[in-house]
């Protein structure tokens, strides 16, 4: 009952540091990448609460990327801390063997790849495409952010202006040139129109409209012809105006289901099903279905450290850099699985062989240890 008891406190340990861990670094870096967010509420004039919702829903884009460096420190942590504390070697002369802690972490490795697999393979995309609807559903919520005194800004779809001086809401020497036909109305022939430049001397803006004063509407046809339209006032609504943010869903953000179908299923359904995409799809799918799975990997190669030796400080570094090893040919080979089959089955197939492999070799280890006591 007490070595139950121990267990279950060494389980919560480890998935309570891996946790806290995985939190931290996403919340750091979700800091740093927040504030590159920032140009949707000044580049593109999206509102505040569009740019928090945005950036929360990528939090689950940013958590996976720190899920096995979290777990491969929550392990180590882990078994480093109850070594220096000797603690171990209580639970090794009551009788318990190192097998059993071994399982304890595998154990935790499993729970910790089942809450990879659900956030990768579906909470993930899922997330991702909403923060990307977010994007393509909001309207300009006000043109003033967007303008900045003698900068061109080209924010807008076909939309391009510039201002000499700005101060509050109320714009100098306001030049517009758009080509999106954001501005057609004001031609006598909106057929006709190629694009429409616009020059005023004064100009208020009040969140989606600009009321103009004392300029000309010059507007360009398609015959090489020019009519220009002399104003005292003229009131624009840019409701309709289109950020040049991008609002096609990446690979990143579509569903695994649909991935998955390109290769199983009627590739006709999606567009975005081809040779050329299927390259890129499958590093996509490797990294939602077959990463998690060298979690389990790491879990048994941290178990190294309880084997104890003449040269156990040589043995420590040994493991760390097989497991940084770990982690870095994970993440750059992950990519060239697009791009060869070879490499593709074997990224496939290294995990479930280095389980098996590592496994039988610690008990193999222990087995050896206790045979020359």
């Amino acid at each position: 009952m007490l070595q139950n008891k121990i267990y279950q406190n060494y389980f919560i340990e480890i998935i309570k540091t891996f946790l806290i861990i995985v939190l931290g670094l996403s919340l750091i870096a979700l800091t740093v990448r927040a504030v590159n967010f920032l140009e949707l509420i000044v580049d593109n004039g999206y509102p505040v609460f569009t740019y928090f919702q945005y950036s929360f829903l990528n939090i689950f884009g940013i958590a996976p990327k720190f899920i096995p460096l979290a777990f491969f420190i929550a392990v180590v942590v882990f078994i480093i801390k109850h070594i220096s504390d000797s603690e171990f070697i209580i639970l090794w002369t009551s009788g318990v063997k190192k097998i059993e802690l071994v399982n304890l972490i595998l154990l935790s490795s499993i729970i910790v790849l089942i809450f990879y697999l659900m956030l990768s393979a579906f909470l993930t995309p899922l997330a991702l495409n909403k923060s990307r609807q977010l994007l393509s559903q909001d309207k300009l919520n006000s043109f003033l952010p967007t303008i900045r005194s003698q900068q061109f800004s080209d924010s807008f779809k076909g939309f391009t202006f510039i201002v000499d001086k700005k101060i509050n809401n109320e714009v100098d020497k306001l030049f517009i040139h758009d080509t999106g036909n954001n501005l057609k109305n004001f031609s006598s022939n909106i057929d006709d129109v190629s694009s429409t430049t616009i020059i005023a001397e004064k100009g208020i803006i009040n969140k989606r409209n600009m009321f103009l004063i004392n300029g000309q509407i010059i507007s360009a046809k398609k015959k090489d012809t020019v009519e220009v339209i002399n104003f005292e006032q003229l009131d624009i609504n840019l409701t309709n105006l289109a950020t040049s943010t991008i609002k096609m869903p990446k690979l990143q953000e579509i569903s695994t289901f649909k991935l998955l179908n390109c290769f199983v299923g009627n590739q006709n359904k999606n567009k975005f099903c081809n040779q050329d995409a299927k390259k890129e799809m499958m590093p996509n799918l490797i990294r939602r279905l077959i990463l998690p799975f060298y979690i389990p990997v790491i879990s048994l190669l941290c178990s190294f450290l309880l084997i104890r030796n003449s040269t156990v400080f040589i043995d420590k570094f040994l493991i760390y850099f097989i497991n940084f090893f770990l982690l870095i040919f994970t993440e750059l080979f992950i990519r060239y699985t697009g791009m060869s089959d070879q490499i593709r089955d074997t990224y496939i197939i290294l995990p479930f062989f280095l389980i098996i492999t590592s496994y039988l070799f610690l008990i193999y280890k222990f087995k050896k240890k206790i045979s020359n006591i």
